[in-house]
């Protein structure tokens, strides 16, 4: 779409809206960029502005004679000024979909319930040891909108994509998809799990028989999950695949049907835990479709030391291993972080109500958690859980900080305490970054003392 002089309104003043908003006013759109929190200072938006921009900035009402609506992921697609413009036939699109329309390179996407920042982060390193031009964007915390007019006819984009992105694409076509697994998660905005899985696999509905998706053959959605437009590529632990890459005893190999190669033994690798594997994986399988030397991708797996907030080592204080996986916002995700832990575990959860069970994440402790410190809206629902299966060893925390007093007052010498909430962040902290670093650094207070 040719953007020159047409009205856009763009709602969402976060990261997301803002690089969408500068994109657009570089491409020569008329730009209002609209929040309908009627708390926020217009002025305190302009400072996230370049300056002397041209862009409106309107709080509290928005225009509904636009040419071009895009929204912020955390707008629903079934708001009511969304529904309004798709009533009037108005292009919805979001920061995905807005930044793909000027992408000039290659583009990698990554989608799945967990392990989409992991493997995106990995995936860049490679492509990076491969290829300087390389852009790693979307939901990992850069904005493809604030890269995309970078990218050239050489050029590599590596794009975490979450569902929320994935509801206003329409064009958005990556030369390799990934969706690395699906469990259910953020059912409050999907509503059903039909849905959710709909929206992770339109991933790859863009894409052509030159183009590939690479899909876990162990998930329970995604094992028979067969696109007929483009090329699958599997990725398993526990069968070997036609095409892809399996784990062969301790090693992870890849096929491409005639030949098998192998990659890297697990235990040589910095990352624990078997989710990793399939991260590296799945890693494996997309970079060798891209046609990245073997050796480049062994050698960076190997150097490869995962990324912030993720089963991220803290330190180790009077003999006790701290770990911070505040990335784990879904019991799933949590469910993985303690299968990696080896140690008796205390364990941190409880966060914002995403309308998820926890029987699941209840049932994986099999011993290994020793206590449970609850925090946050969801406490009183994971205790009820816990209780349900005979598990009672549990304490409330009024916040993170008392909650690692809890820790310390109650891990010895030999064990783990482990921050993996299987909630969202949003009810006591901006985002799961700030849940992470807080923990760290109220950590490292009693190792300081």
């Amino acid at each position: 779409m040719d953007l020159y002089n047409k009205k856009v309104l763009v709602v969402g003043t976060g990261i997301s809206g803002v690089g969408a908003a500068t994109l657009l006013e570089k491409a020569g759109a008329v730009v209002i960029l609209y929040d309908a929190n009627e708390k926020l200072l217009a002025k305190d938006i302009y400072e996230k502005l370049p300056k002397d921009t041209s862009i409106e900035v309107r709080i509290g009402e928005p225009v509904y004679d636009a040419q071009l609506l895009v929204i912020s992921p955390g707008v629903p697609v079934d708001s009511e000024l969304v529904l309004e413009y798709k009533n009037k036939n108005v292009p919805v699109w979001g920061e995905i979909e807005l930044a793909y329309n000027f992408e000039k390179g290659k583009v990698i996407a990554i989608t799945g319930t967990n392990g989409k920042t992991t493997t995106t982060t990995l995936v860049g390193e490679i492509m990076k040891a491969y290829r300087d031009k390389t852009f790693v964007v979307g939901n990992i915390g850069n904005p493809y909108t604030n890269e995309v007019l970078n990218t050239s006819s050489d050029s590599y984009t590596v794009a975490e994509i979450s569902s929320f992105q994935l509801e206003t694409i329409h064009k958005f076509a990556p030369a390799i998809s990934a969706i690395l697994n699906i469990t259910p998660d953020h059912l409050n905005r999907h509503k059903t799990m039909e849905n959710y899985v709909a929206v992770k696999e339109s991933i790859c509905s863009n894409q052509s028989s030159d183009s590939v998706c690479v899909v876990n053959y162990d998930d329970e959605y995604l094992k028979d999950f067969t696109p007929d437009n483009c090329k699958v590529v599997h990725f398993s632990r526990k069968i070997k695949p036609q095409v892809g890459a399996y784990m062969n005893g301790d090693v992870i190999m890849y096929t491409d049907g005639k030949q098998d190669i192998s990659i890297v033994n697990v235990h040589d690798m910095q990352i624990i835990g078997t989710h990793n594997y399939e991260n590296v994986m799945a890693a494996v399988a997309i970079t060798i479709n891209m046609g990245v030397p073997v050796d480049i991708i062994i050698d960076t797996i190997l150097g490869f030391k995962g990324v912030e907030h993720r089963i991220e080592y803290v330190n180790t204080i009077n003999g006790v291993t701290y770990y911070n996986d505040s990335k784990g916002t879904n019991p799933d995700a949590s469910i993985k972080a303690i299968e990696a832990m080896t140690k008796p575990t205390v364990l941190i959860a409880g966060g914002y109500d995403k309308k998820s069970e926890f029987d699941d994440f209840i049932l994986a402790f099999n011993g290994k958690i020793k206590k449970l410190v609850l925090l946050g809206v969801t406490k009183e629902k994971i205790a009820d859980t816990a209780k349900k299966y005979g598990f009672k060893d549990y304490v409330f925390a009024n916040d993170l900080k008392e909650a690692v007093d809890l820790c310390f007052e109650c891990a010895v010498n030999g064990d783990a305490v482990l921050l993996s909430p299987a909630c969202a962040s949003w009810d006591m902290f901006t985002g799961y970054e700030q849940r992470g670093r807080l923990f760290k650094e109220y950590v490292n207070m009693h190792g300081n003392v």
